[in-house]
């Protein structure tokens, strides 16, 4: 969201504390959860934007694109992102495996479904478990392995799930522990592929 689009759109102007909210995921932008994982793709490659395939077959835009993002700022986001999953009092450390010294890198994140009141702030939140459903926030992760060699990026979302951490991390950890294991198998579905089309 820009000044001009809100302004062309909602007829008032842009305020300060839309660009601190925007910086939390709050405010106008929307992403999917296949933006989020493509995002998540360029911060685990250093910064090229790759391009979404659903066959191994589709060479589309197979040449990365580089956004030329500094070297320095990726390296700040990646340890902080290793550092969610796999240091002590990392927001998703449940979510922590290692397979073969192979580590898992993400973020946790929760998505505010209502709006929380004035009143409700200063008499106190509601607790996730006690509001109905539909109104429960919603459970984000997004994270890449292994951390320090990146060949996959993943992005869960549970619709009213809670939190991040406590309900999608650990589904996209099972998610990515399970690909590295499948990798590190003699029955690895991507070598088989490969084996049937005659490449390496």
């Amino acid at each position: 969201a820009t000044r001009d689009w809100k302004y062309g759109s909602k007829g008032t102007s842009w305020q300060l504390g839309e660009t601190l909210i925007s910086c939390i995921g709050q405010g106008y932008t929307l992403t999917t959860p296949l933006q989020l994982a493509m995002m998540t793709s360029i911060i685990a490659n250093g910064g090229k934007k790759v391009f979404p395939r659903l066959t191994l077959d589709d060479t589309t835009n197979e040449t990365p694109q580089n956004l030329n993002i500094s070297s320095r700022n990726m390296r700040l986001v990646h340890q902080g992102m290793f550092n969610v999953v796999n240091a002590i009092g990392g927001t998703a450390s449940r979510a922590k495996f290692d397979v073969k010294g192979m580590r898992l890198s993400g973020k946790t994140g929760t998505t505010q479904v209502r709006r929380i009141t004035m009143k409700e702030r200063e008499t106190g939140v509601i607790k996730q478990e006690d509001i109905e459903w539909k109104y429960r926030n919603h459970a984000l992760f997004v994270g890449f392995a292994p951390s320090d060699n990146p060949r996959y990026a993943v992005c869960v979302t549970v619709e009213h799930g809670g939190s991040g951490s406590g309900t999608a991390a650990p589904i996209a950890s099972k998610l990515i522990k399970k690909a590295l294991e499948l990798e590190a198998s003699e029955n690895s579905p991507l070598e088989s592929y490969k084996a049937t089309k005659g490449t390496s």
